[in-house]
């Protein structure tokens, strides 16, 4: 077996692997949005916990769609040998590549800046649609049990909102120690920290392995980038 061969068999093989994971994420995510109830009951006593994939079931869909264009894209242009695929995967790995690492240089460079604009996003979600829309509560209700904190800075971020109007000047129940209903005194007392800050926290203390993966992710996409702009070459040599 030559080496153009045994790389064409390489690439074929990875990147089925792409497309059937993205193909399980995909109906997974679709699955979780059109009867999250139902994908619960299969999980039985690990619903609680999953309740957090219900929120994000569109996300899992965007990102499905993406690994399944991919594999499909990486697979069918090395079997049949298409220079045009193969190099539009090429172009399509390299973007998110550069996206990746222009969001970890921003993050990284200018995250007071990033910070701000998240904290105004944040602020008028929890301000307006907090209480008030479905989706936006079920997705903060999660990030704070899970997380143990409340609002994007603190209680703070609660007061005068939709949800303290509607509930007699109250906050959510993460927002206290143990006390119903956590009015201002109370919540002030228990001074819960804001999901922003346990969010660092929590990455702090995993930082080896959020670098590690992101490293992993970074080294699997140069490699494909590799391997597509070989085969491409050695298809235009031909």
């Amino acid at each position: 077996m030559g080496c153009f061969t045994f790389v064409k068999v390489m690439m074929i093989l990875f990147n089925m692997l792409i497309f059937l994971s993205g193909a399980t994420l995909l109906a997974m995510g679709i699955w979780v949005s059109v009867d999250g109830s139902s994908f619960l009951k299969v999980l039985g006593p690990f619903s609680t916990n999953a309740m957090q994939f219900v929120n994000v079931g569109f996300f899992c869909i965007a990102i499905g769609a993406v690994l399944v264009l991919l594999g499909f894209m990486g697979c069918y242009g090395a079997q049949k040998e298409s220079r045009c695929l193969l190099i539009l995967f090429f172009a399509v790995i390299l973007i998110i590549f550069i996206a990746e690492v222009a969001a970890g240089v921003v993050a990284l460079a200018y995250s007071s800046f990033a910070e701000g604009i998240l904290k105004a996003w944040a602020g008028t979600a929890l301000k307006d649609q907090y209480g008030n829309d479905p989706v936006v509560t079920k997705i903060w209700n999660t990030t704070m049990t899970e997380l143990k904190c409340c609002g994007f800075t603190n209680y703070t971020d609660f007061t005068d909102s939709y949800y303290y109007t509607q509930n007699r000047q109250s906050y959510p129940p993460t927002c206290c120690v143990n006390t119903k209903p956590c009015s201002h005194t109370y919540a002030q007392l228990s001074d819960i920290q804001g999901c922003f800050e346990q969010l660092l926290t929590t990455l702090k203390k995993n930082a080896n392995i959020v670098g590690g993966i992101a490293a992993g992710i970074c080294g699997v996409e140069v490699a494909a980038m590799i391997v597509s702009m070989y085969l491409y070459c050695y298809l235009d040599k031909r």
